[in-house]
């Protein structure tokens, strides 16, 4: 097994006053050379927005585009003729392909909202874009795995154009969980949402993320009650 491990203080980090964003990857004008993405997965951002503001229209192709809502409501809009707003529990995909635009907006006037933007690399180009959204019920992560996001034959969850998965799992304080990789080869990048983990040799704490290849099975042991979120995607250098 190996591990590339990102301390969460390591992040890249911008703050335009509306928004407030941590990259695990470069993006925008914040660039790393060791950080341009982890095989299929090239944009995981930590996005808090003030109430009122948010991401005008914007075009986007050839991109899997997921948008998670840790804490508050979006509001969602795009060139498919979809609307919406996105709360907590709920999570979304679109898929840019030929070409799409959207926006998302802080669905509030006044309280923030903190969400997760992930982009994959597809697997298909150009296809006719598409939008999907659900809700998923929290207590259906707790000590265990519940996909959000996957390709895999036979998993829950909406469906996206890689052979890749998402999962989210609440884990108690002494729980351990196995990880088994839906597509063979593929690697994992895990992000602590809240809590501390210990998988191998290293401890995750808060935001911190770990990519892990060269395996297809490994064992995350809780430190303390935590949440964090698996993204299995194909590797390419």
């Amino acid at each position: 097994m190996t591990n590339i491990f990102h301390p969460a203080p390591e992040r890249g980090h911008v703050d335009f006053g509306w928004l407030d964003s941590h990259h695990s990857f470069s993006f925008g004008n914040w660039y790393n050379g060791e950080k341009v993405h982890f095989g299929a997965l090239r944009v995981l951002n930590d996005d808090v927005v003030k109430g009122g503001n948010g991401f005008d229209n914007q075009p986007h192709e050839n991109m899997e585009i997921i948008s998670i809502p840790l804490k508050g409501t979006l509001a969602h809009k795009d060139s498919t003729g979809i609307e919406g707003i996105l709360s907590t529990g709920d999570v979304q995909i679109m898929s840019a392909g030929s070409g799409i635009r959207h926006s998302e907006y802080n669905a509030s006037h006044f309280e923030p909202v903190n969400f997760l933007q992930i982009w994959i690399f597809p697997k298909q180009l150009n296809i006719q874009p598409r939008h999907e959204k659900r809700s998923f019920e929290p207590a259906g992560r707790i000590n265990q795995w519940q996909t959000v996001v996957s390709s895999h034959h036979g998993d829950s969850g909406l469906y996206i154009y890689q052979d890749a998965r998402l999962a989210l799992t609440r884990l108690d304080a002494g729980r351990q969980l196995d990880y088994e990789n839906a597509f063979e080869g593929n690697g994992v990048y895990v992000f602590v949402l809240s809590g501390s983990i210990r998988i191998g040799d290293t401890t995750l704490s808060n935001r911190d993320g770990l990519g892990i290849t060269n395996t297809d099975r490994f064992t995350i042991r809780a430190l303390t009650d935590t949440e964090l979120l698996a993204i299995e995607v194909p590797m390419f250098a």
